[in-house]
C-alpha cells in the first residue's frame, strides 16, 4: 500500500461503545445533574465508600508534616499528617471531647494536635497524650478517645483516603490495571514545582467532570487557545487514539498535531520544558523513554501528546512528556463544586526552564477559564427543564461510564445497606 493510500486511523466507523455494551448507546437522563435526593445518594453510596485523593506525598515530607483535606460530600474533615515512625496517618478533624475541629490551618508542622476549645491533646499516631483537669470527668478511658482514623494508603507517591468504616476494597484492588499501568511514570521527578488553581464552579461535579472527559469540544472552546495542537486535515474533530474502560475507570491517550506551529513565544518555551500543548510536538521529537509504563501511549502512536486517566470518582490525572497535571472535582451541593486544578513539572535548573514552566501554567489557567465560563452556562439550562436527556456520541464514552457507574455503585451499596 502506497503511502497515499493509507486509511486514516481517525476515519471509519470504529466504535468504543461497541467493546462495552453494558453502557447501552441511548440518550442519557439529565436528572442526575440537578436532583437532589439523587445528590444525597452519590454522597452516601459513592464518595463516602471511594478512594479519594488527598493529595503528594511531597506536601508532608517529615514527621509532624500535616495537610488537611476538607470533604463536605462526606460531611467530614480530614487531618492527613507523617507519624513519627515515617508512616502516613489520617484521622477525623474532630476532637474527642466535644467535637471542635483540631486543625484549622490547610497544612502545617506539629509535634502533636491541640484542641483549641478546651486543650485537649493527640499524637501524631492519633492517641490522646493530655486531657486538662481529666480527674473532673467521669470514668474516662482513654484508648477509647483518639482521634477517630480514616482509612488512608498511597500509590506512586498519591495519597488516598475512604472514609468508610470498612472499605471493600484496598486501594491496590480499587485502582485495578489502570494503577499497575501507571504506577511507573515518573511522578516523583516531575513534582518539583507545583500549581494550583482552585474556584468554586456553580454546577454539578459531574458537569465539571465531563468537560475533561471529552476533547471534541477543542475546535470550537479552545479557538483562541489552542487553535491547531489537537486538530489536523487528518483528525478535524479530535478523535483520540485510543481510549479503554479499566474497571471503575477510564482512559484516553489524546491525538496531538505534530504539524502544530507554536507562536515565537510558545516555541521558545516548548523547547525549554514540558507544556500543556507542546511536550510532544516539538519538532517530531521521540517520546522520553521514561514514559515506560504499558498504560501510557499503550498503542505506540506518533500522535499521541498525552494520556488521560479518570480515577473514579471524580479525579483526573494526565501524563506527558515531562508534566502531568490534575483535576479534582469536590462537590459542595447538587448545583455547586470546589475544582482543584495542579500543574507538575520537575524542579526548574535553569530560567529558561522557569520561564517555560510559567508559560505552561498561565496557558493551562487561560484554557481552564474557558471551560469554566461554559459549565456554569449548561448548568443553569439544564435546571430549565427544556431538555429532558442528552444525546452522545462515541467519543463521549466516559461521560456515559461515569453516569452508568454511579448508577451501578448506588444500587450495589443500596441492596448492602
Amino acid at each position: 500500500m502506497s503511502l497515499a493510500e493509507k486509511t486514516n486511523p481517525y476515519e471509519g466507523n470504529q466504535r468504543y461503545h461497541d467493546k462495552y455494551p453494558e453502557l447501552g448507546t441511548g440518550p442519557v437522563s439529565t436528572k442526575p445533574y440537578y436532583d437532589e435526593d439523587y445528590f444525597q445518594l452519590e454522597k452516601k453510596y459513592v464518595f463516602k465508600k471511594t478512594w479519594i485523593n488527598a493529595g503528594r506525598v511531597e506536601a508532608i515530607p517529615a514527621p509532624g508534616d500535616f495537610l488537611v483535606k476538607d470533604l463536605p460530600v462526606c460531611d467530614t474533615s480530614v487531618i492527613v499528617v507523617r507519624g513519627q515512625d515515617g508512616a502516613i496517618n489520617a484521622f477525623h478533624n474532630m476532637c474527642s471531647h466535644r467535637g471542635n475541629k483540631i486543625a484549622y490551618d490547610e497544612k502545617g508542622s506539629v509535634q502533636m494536635f491541640s484542641c483549641r476549645f478546651h486543650g485537649w491533646d493527640y499524637g501524631l499516631d492519633g492517641k490522646v497524650q493530655n486531657i486538662p483537669d481529666e480527674e473532673n470527668y467521669f470514668d474516662l478511658d482513654r484508648s477509647c478517645l483518639g482521634l477517630t482514623p480514616v482509612h488512608v494508603d498511597e500509590w506512586a507517591g498519591f495519597i488516598f483516603i475512604n472514609v468508610a468504616p470498612g472499605p471493600v476494597d484496598s486501594l491496590e484492588t480499587y485502582l485495578g490495571e489502570l494503577g499497575a499501568g501507571l504506577r511507573d511514570y515518573p511522578f516523583g521527578e516531575t513534582s518539583g514545582q507545583v500549581f494550583t488553581f482552585e474556584t468554586v464552579v456553580n454546577a454539578n461535579w459531574k458537569l465539571v467532570k465531563d468537560a475533561f472527559q471529552e476533547v471534541c469540544h477543542t475546535p470550537y472552546q479552545h479557538q483562541r487557545s489552542l487553535p491547531d495542537a489537537y486538530i489536523s486535515a487528518e483528525n478535524p474533530h479530535t478523535r483520540f487514539v485510543d481510549m479503554a474502560i479499566h474497571g471503575y475507570h477510564a482512559r484516553a491517550s489524546l491525538f496531538g498535531n505534530m504539524g502544530h506551529k507554536p507562536s515565537p513565544v510558545a516555541s521558545h518555551a516548548y523547547q525549554h520544558g514540558s507544556t500543556i500543548a507542546g511536550a510532544s510536538m516539538v519538532d517530531g521529537e521521540a517520546v522520553s523513554p521514561a514514559l515506560a509504563p504499558p498504560l501510557v501511549n499503550p498503542t505506540g502512536s506518533a500522535d499521541w501528546s498525552f494520556e488521560l486517566s479518570v480515577i473514579f470518582p471524580s479525579f483526573f490525572l494526565a501524563v506527558t512528556n515531562g508534566s502531568y497535571f490534575t483535576h479534582q472535582f469536590i462537590p459542595l451541593a447538587v448545583d455547586k463544586t470546589h475544582w482543584f486544578s495542579t500543574t507538575c513539572y520537575p524542579k526548574p535548573q535553569t530560567a529558561a526552564q522557569r520561564f517555560s514552566q510559567e508559560y505552561s501554567r498561565v496557558m493551562f489557567r487561560d484554557i481552564m477559564l474557558e471551560d469554566g465560563r461554559q459549565i456554569e452556562e449548561t448548568q443553569a439550562m439544564i435546571k430549565s427543564g427544556a431538555k429532558k436527556e442528552f444525546v452522545l456520541k462515541d467519543e463521549e464514552l466516559f461521560v456515559r461510564q461515569g453516569l452508568w457507574q454511579a448508577d451501578q455503585m448506588i444500587q450495589k451499596n443500596r441492596g448492602l445497606s
